[in-house]
């Protein structure tokens, strides 16, 4: 079974930054796109951003310009660079692999 494994999460303050980074032991990722997802307290699963095998980005809309996802092939790792941090980013953050894989969530919290 395809176990994500998501690190990086942490506490800080508003205009803060944190890099968190997707790896899947024992399983070759590089031919699927990467997925990230938040999930707020109380707050259904939403969809952030994806990095396909070609390389390409989308993002949610209220992450533009702030977060920024990255494919490490060599290293088979993806990772959310997020900087200038709000207080509505809090939530804890998954990646996906494949559309069916999941990790099982780093959290983030983003203090005022």
């Amino acid at each position: 079974q395809v176990r994500l494994v998501e690190s990086g999460g942490g506490s800080v303050q508003a205009g803060g930054s944190l890099r968190l980074s997707c790896t899947a032991p024992g399983f070759t990722s590089n031919s699927c796109g990467m997925d990230w997802y938040r999930q707020a307290a109380g707050k259904q699963r939403e969809w952030v951003s994806s990095v396909s095998t070609d390389g390409s980005t989308k993002y949610v809309d209220s992450v533009k310009g702030r977060f920024t996802v990255t494919k490490d092939k060599a290293k088979d790792a993806e990772y959310l660079q997020m900087n200038s941090l709000k207080p509505e980013d809090t939530a804890m953050y998954f990646c996906k692999a494949c559309g069916q894989y999941w990790g099982q969530g780093t959290q983030v919290t983003v203090s005022s």
